[in-house]
């Protein structure tokens, strides 16, 4: 496989990594192209690369810099805005998953916070699911929290 053809390939395959996910294909491709390029993109050129419009490209560039895994560059002889992906990106990604997952956490304490004094047998069940679901969610916040820790200990530039 030529390296154009592994280019595409990659970009491509982390456009469908991301629809599993959920996301857009584009914020995937996009991830994938910044991910695959040493040098800094512009928006010029990964629309031209990915054949598609300015509109859906910047959008999404708006979405990942909010969410800390891409970053605007300077890039000296040029006004266009450069980007490439952030130092620690899949670190990053993963603690922007991990803060999704803090959600369940704090949506079962609330729940198990609002049902503690109501003894309606029909909440019986709801009772302890959401006990448990605390139990698990905490569990796993301080899982997450030790594995995050870890990595930056480990990988300390």
């Amino acid at each position: 496989m030529n390296t154009d053809r592994i280019k595409e390939e990659f970009v491509n395959r982390f456009g469908d990594a991301y629809h599993d996910f959920g996301l857009p294909v584009l914020m995937g491709r996009i991830i994938g192209l910044l991910l695959y390029s040493e040098e800094p993109i512009s928006l010029d050129m990964m629309t031209e690369e990915l054949k598609v419009s300015k509109g859906p490209v910047s959008q999404i560039l708006r979405r990942l810099r909010d969410h800390s895994l891409v970053k605007r560059v300077w890039v000296g002889g040029d006004r266009k805005d450069y980007y490439q992906v952030v130092d620690q990106i899949f670190l990053q990604a993963f603690i922007n998953q991990a803060s999704l997952l803090k959600r369940n956490l704090i949506l079962a304490r609330d729940f198990e916070r609002l049902l503690k004094n109501k003894t309606d047998p029909k909440l019986i069940s709801l009772k302890a699911r959401m006990k448990e679901m605390v139990e698990f969610n905490k569990e796993m916040q301080e899982y997450l929290n030790r594995f995050i820790e870890k990595w930056r200990d480990e990988h300390a530039e």
